[in-house]
């Protein structure tokens, strides 16, 4: 009977035990449930991407649209520029900028660096702050086939009225500038190329990247001696952001020494013994002294553009003059046909951009000609075409001035020349135009000031007017303030005068002094 019983009181016992244990578990959880829970590590915010600038506008075989999906960008650049991130281990987010300013968006900050085969110069150095070279590059002479006998060299494009394309603000441009070579300025290679074949121009000089893509595949076109000067492309910073710039000149050593670059340099027919150089590149490695951009430099330049400006103008609205009068008595005297074609004559020129006209004149004439084996030369120079753009383009606009002074001119003046037996032709001459002139000069002159601001775009076609040359040597010089201060100045010296003529015009032959 004791032994059951210790047995029994043992399992009492354990009994006890297991229940305390059990309680002293649920306290310690309802005091782990009441207890704060400690808030979790945040995760760390991804980095900022790095905002890359360049003008896909610039070309193969740097950035461009990717003919099997225009909404994608490819080039060496496009590649370079995916290598570089994930060599840094930091996104970059591409940012379209036009390729004049590139530089001044830097340093206000759009963006965090550019990078769209610049060259290292010493007036840029001043600006910004230079990686390590990323490509070396040369310039290629291009000539039309068969052509490379008479000229086989740059040198020899100093012989007669031989006149070479380039693009503006580049080494290309400053070589052809020290041999006094006649240069003619495009936006982009595809112009200075067109133009080769169209035979506007003698020869092209860019870098070889830019001949390597466009010239060599073309059948019209050839080489003309081999490469011929030397430069360096690098990525441009802020000044103030030396430190970004020093991790990218590692990750492009890290890209060199990897052989990756090298491999982005051969899918794109770009590597040539030149690139070993860029083991012991650096920023500091420019060969060309800075120039002196002092007012005596530039200002004669200006100068020279702003009478092409003024030339351009005064063509141009003369034509137009000269477009409109028939068309607005086509529209008020002519019978119904000729009635409709004024009127659509008028809805298309004021319809359609200036712009759009002159590349159609340009670049759109030339190729309708050869298309349709055309004999007569449908190939315009520049200047001619910014004139014929602007004549037609505001000979629509001068038809409906001159439309509504005729017709502002009261009936009471035909009918008083008709019964003095005038003819209508007689009364229209005498009478009725003489009054009109009154109410049409002032709104005329007031398109005069108007085309003359217009004729900055006629840069498109490779007219180097007031405002290109601005763009050109600010670019060149960096000093955007000073040279955009002189062309205001111009500006303004040739257009003050115009408006004042335009105001005087209205109170001489204003209605109430008619």
């Amino acid at each position: 009977m004791s032994g059951e019983r210790r047995r029994g009181v043992s399992s009492a016992e354990d009994v006890l035990v297991g229940a305390r244990a059990v309680g002293r578990a649920a306290l310690l959880g309802l005091v782990l449930a009441a207890a704060p829970t400690p808030a979790r590590a945040a995760a760390p915010d991804p980095p900022r991407p790095l905002l890359w600038a360049t003008d896909a506008e610039g070309g193969a075989p740097y950035i461009f649209k990717d003919p099997q999906n225009p909404s994608r960008d490819i080039g060496f650049e496009v590649d370079l520029a995916q290598a570089l991130a994930r060599t840094l281990g930091r996104p970059i987010q591409m940012v379209q900028y036009d390729f004049t300013t590139l530089l001044t968006g830097l340093e206000r900050g759009d963006f965090d660096f550019a990078m769209d085969g610049i060259e290292i110069t010493p007036d840029r150095k001043r600006k910004v702050h230079f990686s390590r070279p990323y490509y070396v590059y040369r310039e290629q002479l291009v000539v039309r086939a068969g052509e490379a006998a008479r000229l086989p060299s740059l040198d020899a494009c100093r012989q007669g009225r031989t006149l070479v394309g380039t693009m503006e603000e580049t080494a290309a441009e400053r070589m052809l500038d020290q041999m006094q070579i006649s240069k003619k300025i495009y936006d982009d290679p595809v112009a200075a190329y067109r133009d080769l074949v169209l035979e506007r121009i003698d020869a092209v000089l860019l870098d070889l990247p830019i001949a390597e893509y466009y010239a060599r595949p073309n059948p019209q076109l050839a080489y003309a001696g081999p490469p011929v000067g030397k430069g360096y492309y690098a990525i441009a910073f802020r000044k103030s952001d030396a430190q970004t710039a020093t991790a990218f000149d590692a990750a492009i050593e890290r890209l060199l020494k990897a052989g990756e670059l090298r491999r982005i340099y051969e899918r794109w027919h770009l590597w040539n013994e030149d690139q070993e150089e860029l083991g012991i590149a650096s920023q500091d490695i420019v060969g060309e002294a800075a120039r002196a951009w002092t007012f005596r430099r530039y200002f004669p330049l200006l100068a020279e553009s702003a009478l092409v400006t003024v030339e351009i103008t005064l063509c141009g609205m003369l034509l137009a003059i000269v477009i409109g009068l028939p068309i607005a008595l086509s529209r008020l005297y002519g019978p119904s046909p000729i009635r409709w074609l004024a009127v659509g004559y008028v809805e298309f020129f004021r319809g359609i951009p200036v712009l759009l006209l002159l590349y159609f004149l340009y670049y759109g004439l030339p190729a309708i000609s050869a298309y349709y084996h055309i004999g007569v030369s449908l190939k315009l120079t520049p200047l001619v075409a910014a004139v014929l753009g602007f004549g037609l383009n505001y000979g629509a606009y001068e038809a409906e001035i001159y439309r509504a002074g005729i017709g502002a001119v009261p009936q009471g003046q035909w009918e008083a020349a008709a019964s003095l037996g005038m003819s209508r032709r007689l009364t229209f001459r005498r009478i009725i135009l003489p009054q009109a002139v009154r109410i049409i000069l002032p709104p005329m002159t007031s398109d005069l000031v108007a085309l003359f601001k217009d004729t900055s775009i006629v840069s498109v076609i490779a007219v180097v007017e007031l405002s290109k040359q601005y763009q050109i040597l600010s670019r060149s010089s960096m000093k955007y303030l000073e040279i955009g201060v002189a062309t205001a100045t111009l500006y303004l010296i040739l257009s003050v005068p115009l408006g004042a003529l335009s105001r005087a015009l209205e109170r001489r032959w204003g209605r109430g002094h008619g």
